[in-house]
């Protein structure tokens, strides 16, 4: 890493390169701190789509190093969540075996389904930093996952920063009050578990590495750690343009479309982004608290200008964020948030439509942004008799669209951008409840044309087993405002959501299925790059034979003719290589 400052030197210090091993093997720590949550976790969400994150703190609360296995929105977002447990539980009465927990959407990572939990770490006695980890859970009571609160208090029990253990025991009180407001008690119980034995992991792990090195504290290796993250951000800063642009997005909203609207400008040492003119706080559970919408906007542009310099406290504190306070980013208690991801996931992509003017051939084309998710209730039916073993469940599930094109790249298919999560497995949501997944395929013709196509959507079709009904709440976007092509390239296909005849239903909220019902989903595709004229032609006869396009998207688009398609489609049947 060139641009750093020299590490001063002190008696005994470690060497520059055992500092960059320690570093290291800090990463290590963490990403073995969070596939131990994966593999005790309990819900789904964090078993098999990895929407969680795990990160090491020093004494002063500044993030060290993060795993690499995780979400932006939750590392960055928990990043700044130690300081409000140090201010809450207070630091002078932490002891060795506490164990403190959150789900405040303000001083957490943004919405009541996301534990966060934080352990301190101690050495010979004394407060050496903290591990931290968050895993988002299936239920928290209320009206469940969905969008349709009026208010924050009733998207399900808030747990304010509270000790979870105290030197080892765990408060029996504390988890009494959380079993009787939730409807998956064991599993929610079973998540907090294994985020806090996830954390003692990443501790053990720690003092290991410090005896190895000989430390007696995170002094030194935190300085380094820090002092070279914000050289070298800075670096990559200054090398830039400086200059100013205005980036803006219409999304569907829940309503009403909703307008996002960034002022990105790089100055010396900084990069501000500022989101005034964005809409104003939506009465429905969409909104965004600030410390998501910081945890987003930070995301796009690291990855724009900086992403091979690992996430810590200095690497992001060069890039500030603004917003107007009551705005749909800026949304302040007691707004509902339950769905804060639908408007957040967008962020990045309305930063680019500015980054873009000032860094041409840099970003990608927007993609489908949010996850495509939706929770199912279900219970016996109740317009006829039930069978025996018919059950109530709570299933669920993250699907993705397509991601869009880069400038020298196709975009992905069915892959999360910015979050970076997951698609869950079929058999996995099968297996937690009484639900069918009929169809879950590729959708073709979904990502948009271009020199550079954009990543296709999904098709899935799904209902419940025989003897339930359902309520599904929806977490769509991208209905009337699909992803937008950049530098001349295609718009992806629009999302796209019907009962099994055909009735349009709603992109967002509770909705009802009765018994035997389906509901048939087409998810967004990722926008193309540049002009669809300038695609290799060898890469249409690819996305043909491959199914990514039909025939006539291909006539229509890429202007190939009848006998040109009959040929490929020929030779792909013949198992020829295209």
């Amino acid at each position: 890493m060139t641009g750093t400052p020299d590490t001063p030197n002190t008696p005994n210090a470690p060497s520059k390169i055992a500092y960059q091993v320690m570093w290291t093997r800090l990463i290590s720590v963490v990403e073995e701190q969070a596939q131990a949550l994966v593999r005790t976790a309990f819900s789904t969400s964090v078993r098999e789509a990895g929407d969680l994150s795990a990160g090491v703190y020093n004494d002063r609360g500044e993030m060290l190093a993060q795993a690499v296995t995780g979400t932006p929105g939750h590392v960055n977002a928990m990043a700044d969540a130690v300081a409000h447990f140090m201010r809450r539980i207070g630091v002078d009465t932490m002891a060795d075996g506490d164990v403190y927990l959150t789900n405040d959407p303000w001083e957490g990572t943004g919405h009541k389904h996301d534990i966060t939990v934080v352990t301190p770490s101690f050495l010979d006695g004394r407060l050496i930093g903290f591990f931290a980890c968050t895993a988002h859970v299936t239920d928290i009571g209320g009206r469940g996952f969905g969008a349709d609160a009026n208010d924050v208090h009733e998207e399900g029990l808030y747990i304010p920063i509270l000790r979870f253990a105290d030197r080892g025991r765990v408060d029996p009180t504390l988890m009494a009050m959380i079993r009787g407001n939730v409807r998956e008690p064991d599993q929610l119980v079973g998540d907090i578990h294994a985020l806090a034995t996830s954390n003692e992991i990443g501790q053990r792990r720690l003092t290991e590495m410090m005896a190895e090195f000989g430390l007696r504290d995170l002094n030194g290796i935190s300085d380094f750690i820090l002092s070279h993250s914000r050289a070298a951000t800075l670096e990559r800063i200054n090398a830039l343009p400086q200059g100013e642009a205005r980036g803006h997005m219409r999304i569907d909203g829940y309503s009403a479309p909703v307008d996002l609207h960034v002022h990105l400008r790089i100055e010396p040492d900084r990069i501000i982004s500022d989101w005034a003119g964005t809409s104003g706080t939506d009465r429905k559970g969409i909104n965004v608290p600030m410390v998501y919408t910081k945890a987003y906007t930070c995301y796009a542009l690291k990855c724009a200008i900086a992403p091979e310099i690992p996430n810590n406290a200095a690497s992001l504190a060069p890039f500030e964020v603004r917003a107007p306070e009551g705005s749909i980013v800026n949304a302040v208690f007691p707004a509902p948030v339950a769905l804060r991801h639908v408007i957040g996931h967008m962020l990045p992509d309305t930063v680019y439509d500015a980054l873009d003017q000032l860094l041409p051939g840099r970003v990608p084309a927007e993609g489908a942004g949010c996850l495509c998710n939706f929770q199912l209730s279900l219970r016996p039916r109740r317009d006829g008799p039930a069978p025996d073993g018919a059950c109530r469940a709570e299933v669920l599930t993250f699907n993705s669209g397509g991601s869009g094109a880069r400038p020298a790249l196709d975009g992905m298919n069915a892959t999360a951008f910015p979050s970076g999560v997951m698609t869950m497995p079929v058999e996995a949501t099968e297996q937690v409840g009484p639900v069918i997944i009929w169809r879950k395929e590729l959708r073709p013709d979904s990502g948009g044309p271009g020199q550079h196509r954009g990543g296709l959507g999904q098709y899935m079709e799904i209902g419940a087993c025989d003897g339930h009904e359902f309520d599904m709440s929806a977490m769509l976007d991208r209905i009337d405002h699909p992803a937008r092509g950049r530098r001349g390239g295609g718009d992806g296909g629009a999302t796209r959501i019907t009962r099994e005849d055909g009735t349009p239903m709603r992109g967002k909220g509770r909705q009802f299925v009765p018994h035997g019902g389906r509901v048939k989903m087409a998810f967004p595709g990722g926008a193309g790059y540049g002009a669809a004229s300038d695609r290799d032609r060898a890469l249409v006869h690819r996305d043909l034979a491959c199914g990514y396009i039909t025939p006539e998207h291909a006539q229509r688009h890429y202007g190939m003719t009848t006998d040109e398609i009959d040929n490929v489609l020929a030779r792909a049947s013949k198992g020829e290589r295209i």
